[in-house]
């Protein structure tokens, strides 16, 4: 029992070392609060779905919210910049996958988790970053992620466009269905999309209402 109750400890502990780096990332990045978190939590949520269950859903899980921990070696004039990206600055963004990954592959039990990170703006039709993987060469992790952070970006508001409604966004997911996302990820999403929604609602909601206690 004793090796038990320390194992949960060690889990419980890890993850918070996840949320504190996840946070970290989001006070250099200004236009990510929550991010993270959001697409952690769509990413475990889908990744379930489609049937994954053990340490598979638990790295899928994590990798979620690490997948932009590379851009902590981005700077943060690129990462905050208002206007459209010139073509050197988005060169640049374009590392933070591989920066991710030699941070994560450093410890040898985040090897699968690193691997997953790297991957996750490969797409579909093999037109992605960094190494242009196409199909099932990507990894399912990946696949995943590239489908929920797409989701969250496309519905939060960026320094050079306004956030899309939810049923726009479902229009991208459609028409870029087997293209840039892999197609059974999108399908099982549908089953998921309301939940998701309503669980934005919630976090906008609690948002303004923290900020408004900021301001008392």
């Amino acid at each position: 029992m004793f090796h038990s109750i320390q194992g949960m400890f060690r889990l419980n502990h890890f993850h918070d070392i996840i949320e504190c780096l996840a946070a970290a990332l989001e006070a250099k990045d200004l236009y990510t609060s929550g991010h993270s978190t959001r697409v952690g939590d769509m990413s475990f949520d889908l990744a379930r779905a489609m049937g994954l269950k053990g340490s598979e859903l638990d790295n899928i899980h994590i990798a979620a919210h690490l997948h932009d921990i590379g851009k902590m070696g981005i700077p943060e004039n690129i990462l905050n910049k208002r206007g459209k990206l010139l073509p050197h600055e988005w060169a640049e963004i374009q590392r933070h996958p591989e920066i991710g990954y030699k941070i994560l592959a450093k410890s040898k039990g985040l090897q699968k988790i690193a691997e997953i990170v790297l991957h996750h703006h490969e797409r579909w039709d093999g037109s992605g970053y960094p190494h242009g993987l196409r199909w099932d060469r990507i990894p399912l992790g990946s696949r995943i992620i590239g489908v929920t952070d797409a989701i969250d970006a496309i519905t939060s508001v960026r320094p050079y466009r306004k956030a899309m409604s939810w049923e726009e966004c479902w229009e991208e997911l459609l028409t870029n269905k087997g293209i840039q996302f892999d197609p059974v990820a999108v399908e099982t999403s549908e089953k998921l999309w309301k939940r998701w929604e309503v669980r934005w609602q919630e976090f906008q909601k609690d948002s303004k209402e923290v900020k408004l206690r900021a301001f008392r």
